[in-house]
């Protein structure tokens, strides 16, 4: 089942064309690399995906539902999450806290105007997704007393407590150890069971690790796509951006 698809995407910059005509079509429960030079136009078709840029052509649907001129705030009701390259945590509020906001906001959402929140089970939620991020020793530890790669991953858990249905990460592993990265695998591997991701990343061995099937894009456009397999010996790839 489709999840996610663009039609003649395009985003002019002035006289720049940062995204020309991309058609992308995202399957359920796929994880899926966008990879490309600099550039490339990766950021903003994540960027139109999220809501974040308005495009100047094209469509976008996510569960068979048109959500081109929506605003990036209801996409996120609508069930994307997105996670910044560089971090955007609460770094004043602990790990638990900054679990709550986003959960508190999804369960407004599904409260209604006159309906009851439970704490007990947002406080258990909160829990839950800290332990699965790996952060469950740290929830009452404030974000900026962490080191950056626990606060890459307190940023996927926040993700995660909107129960999003597609989850985009850009550039999730700048900055962390190989432990960490090794962690991170294992932490998507995990959410992917159960939501559709969609990363942007530099690091081609987390690419060819991680992603089911990658997405190339250079000069706007999409170049390649296919398994990693596939990728890592298409020609055009290998003169763009692999080196080859």
């Amino acid at each position: 089942m489709t999840l996610l698809s663009a039609r003649n995407l395009s985003k002019n910059f002035g006289g720049l064309t940062a995204v020309k005509d991309v058609d992308f079509d995202l399957p359920e429960g796929e994880i899926r690399a966008i990879i490309g030079p600099n550039g490339a136009g990766k950021s903003t078709l994540v960027g139109l995906i999220s809501g974040r840029i308005k495009p100047t052509t094209g469509t976008i649907s996510f569960q068979d539902r048109d959500i081109t001129r929506l605003p990036a705030h209801r996409r996120v009701a609508q069930g994307i999450a997105y996670t910044f390259q560089i971090t955007s945590v609460f770094a004043n509020l602990t790990c638990r806290e900054n679990i709550l906001l986003p959960a508190q906001r999804g369960a407004l959402a599904a409260a209604g105007p006159f309906g009851r929140i439970d704490t007990d089970a947002l406080n258990d939620k909160a829990e839950e997704i800290l332990a699965r991020v790996g952060l469950g020793d740290r929830a009452d530890t404030k974000a900026t007393e962490m080191a950056y790669g626990h606060q890459r991953l307190l940023e996927v858990g926040m993700g995660l407590a909107l129960d999003a249905k597609l989850l985009i990460l850009d550039e999730p592993t700048q900055g962390l150890s190989d432990s960490e990265i090794a962690n991170f695998l294992d932490l998507i591997r995990g959410v992917a069971r159960d939501t559709t991701v969609l990363l942007i990343e530099h690091n081609m061995t987390v690419v060819m690790e991680l992603a089911q099937r990658i997405t190339v894009m250079n000069f706007g456009e999409i170049l390649a796509e296919g398994t990693p397999e596939e990728i890592r010996a298409d020609d055009a790839v290998q003169r763009a951006y692999l080196g080859g």
